[in-house]
């Protein structure tokens, strides 16, 4: 939740791929108070069967930038592994984008919620509402 000191950070994450959200996906949050000050990690959580990170931890006063890393590697070998039970072996393991970075600016008072479109070998983002 937002203060007038603080900004905050929501996501999910939509499996282009297969039209679902992406379940189980590995989240961490960082964040800076400045351009040139150092990252610190703030902590992390994972996305839910809604493809929602609703357990985000809190950003300290005077953050100006937030990191989001998304471990989508593991998603996507998770992914083929339940495809291949079925059939035949599918053309490469892993994903191209190992991991997703996603770095934005915030002010205080603000709430930023910032979701990832996904698939094998794409993504982009946006900031939602």
């Amino acid at each position: 939740m937002s203060t007038d000191t603080t900004a905050s950070v929501s996501t999910h994450i939509l499996d282009t791929s297969i039209g679902r959200p992406a379940e189980g996906v590995a989240i961490t949050l960082a964040a800076r108070s400045g351009f040139d000050a150092q990252w610190i990690t703030l902590g992390g959580s994972a996305t839910d069967a809604d493809g929602r990170c609703k357990d985000l931890p809190a950003l300290p006063e005077g953050t100006t930038h937030v990191r989001l890393d998304f471990e989508t590697e593991a998603y996507f070998v998770n992914k083929q592994a339940e495809a291949q039970q079925d059939a035949p072996r599918v053309r490469d393991s892993g994903a191209f984008f190992p991991e997703v970075a996603i770095t934005f600016a915030v002010k205080p008072g603000e709430h930023y919620h910032v979701p990832l479109l996904l698939n094998p070998f794409g993504y982009s983002v946006y900031r939602g509402s």
